[in-house]
């Protein structure tokens, strides 16, 4: 009988080692928070730009570096026939671009788009606008605008009109400063005439002159009228009034 009951209790244990017969603890599910793995790309914003299949990004501006056009165009600059003695220097956007003269247009290759482009002749910088584009050829021509706002390149003094008064004449001067500096004009004005004496009934000739000086700016235009007074007398008749003499300092 004892052998039986030990033989029973090898089985047993042969039967936990070879086939794992004990039944296996069951344990409680621990609280636990599982985070997901990640295994696509996040989506990007986009706007899809109209009339294209494309998209760009949401944060992307026509004002963008990367959308500036680095193309040029050739822009020919002329003064036509208008006279400087000297190259007048010409601006492209503010900025010193060369010179032109009458005989010899300004070639520039030029950014696309539109510029301003003005021609000076001293302080006077008449502008115009021109508007590049790739591979055709702009022209701006400043010769009339130039005949108009800048009309001498250099200091004059001129009559514009004169007329008789009294017992004399009068001339109205125009001193022209178109430099960049203020300088004092000054201009010798002279007539002839002839006038009948009071005393001996005769007619007599004679001649008057008059000195006249102006402070004038940079760029400025000044207007004096100048008096030249005749003898006493009667009956005058004069000559246009001249200029002589010209002094600028």
């Amino acid at each position: 009988m004892k052998i039986i009951t030990l033989l029973a209790l090898f089985v047993a244990v042969g039967c936990i080692l070879a086939t794992g017969c004990v039944a296996q603890i069951k344990k409680d599910p621990v609280n636990a928070t599982v985070t997901p793995t990640e295994t696509f790309a996040p989506f990007i914003n986009t706007t899809t730009v109209p009339g294209s299949d494309a998209t760009v990004p949401a944060t992307t501006s026509i004002n963008s570096p990367n959308n500036t056009s680095l193309l040029k165009g050739p822009l020919r600059i002329s003064i036509g026939s208008y006279y400087a003695d000297h190259p007048l220097t010409v601006l492209l956007d503010n900025q010193t671009a060369g010179v032109v003269t009458a005989g010899a247009p300004l070639d520039l290759m030029v950014t696309e788009g539109r510029h301003l482009v003005a021609v000076c002749v001293g302080v006077i910088c008449p502008e115009k606008y021109a508007t590049v584009e790739f591979a055709k050829r702009s022209y701006l021509d400043f010769e009339d605008i130039l005949k108009t706002k800048a009309e001498f390149s250099k200091p004059v003094i001129r009559i514009l009109k004169s007329y008789k008064f009294g017992q004399g004449v009068a001339v109205d001067l125009e001193f022209i400063n178109p430099t960049s500096k203020a300088i004092s004009m000054s201009a010798e004005v002279s007539s002839g005439y002839t006038y009948i004496d009071d005393r001996t009934n005769v007619r007599m000739g004679d001649s008057i002159r008059v000195k006249n000086t102006e402070w004038v700016e940079p760029g400025a235009r000044i207007t004096r009228t100048v008096n030249l007074y005749f003898s006493d007398g009667s009956a005058y008749s004069y000559d246009e009034p001249v200029l002589g003499e010209i002094t600028l300092k």
